[in-house]
Parts: structure tokens; sequence; C-alpha cells
């Protein structure tokens, strides 16, 4: 991987990081006063873990799928939760990594996962070799 599949890989695992080590804080620390809250946040660092393992080998075919369903339920998460969070804000007094569209985190929520799927549109497992092939087989 390199170039921008890089730099994205960088950015899930440090979503992951942030998310994971805030929902822990949240959890551990203040779980009864927005259960819901902390609890979607927690979700959210799975997915970005997951979302980042399956990013780094998506070149395996098993990956590449696990990375389409991570990075298209992180999609649904933040349109989701951040359009409830502005529709609903008493269900969401306590910020989520994805409540108003990851506002906490410099709206990187709502811009990764597009940019995470048109990775993964251009960047298909075997597509490289298809066009080698084509290219070695063309006269």
């Amino acid at each position: 991987m390199t170039g921008i599949g890089r730099v994205l890989v960088i950015v899930y695992a440090i979503m992951a990081l942030a998310a994971t080590g805030r929902s822990f804080v949240q959890i551990a620390q203040r779980f009864d006063e927005a259960p819901l809250a902390y609890t979607l946040s927690a979700v959210s660092a799975v997915v970005y873990v997951v979302a980042t393992l399956a990013l780094v080998f998506a070149g395996r075919r098993g990956w590449y799928l696990v990375a389409w369903i991570a990075i298209g339920f992180e999609l649904v998460g933040v349109l989701v939760i951040g359009t409830l969070s502005l529709m609903m804000p008493e269900l969401f007094a306590h910020d989520t990594v994805w409540s108003w569209y990851g506002r906490g985190y410099v709206f990187i929520p709502l811009v990764l996962p597009f940019l995470g799927l048109w990775w993964l549109i251009t960047h298909r497992p075997g597509a490289r070799a298809r066009a080698t092939e084509h290219a070695v087989a063309a006269p």
C-alpha cells in the first residue's frame, strides 16, 4: 500500500485510537450519565479498528469485503447519528464520535468513509493483476 492508501490507513488508525480511548474513559468513568452515547462511541471504536485492519489487508478478497462492510457501516452510522444528534439533541446530551457528524473530530468522521469507499472502488483486489495481464497480452 502506497500513497493515499497509506495516508488513509494512518487516519483510520488514529481514529481507532482516539475513539477507543474516548469510549474507554467515558464508559469507565461516566457510563450511567449517557449509556446510549457512550455505547455508540464504543461501537465507532470497533468499526474504526476493523476498518483499519481491513484496509491494511484489503488486497485479499475476504478483507476487501470486510473493509466495504465496516466503512459502509461507518458511513451509515455517522449520517444517522449525526442527523439524530441535530434533530433530537436530548438523546445526545453527551457527544459520541459521530455526533454532529463528527464535529468533535473536525468532521473527519463525515469525510473519512467517503474517501475510504472511493479508495476501495479504485483499488479492487486483482484489478491491477488483470490490467497487467491485458497490457502484456496486447500486441
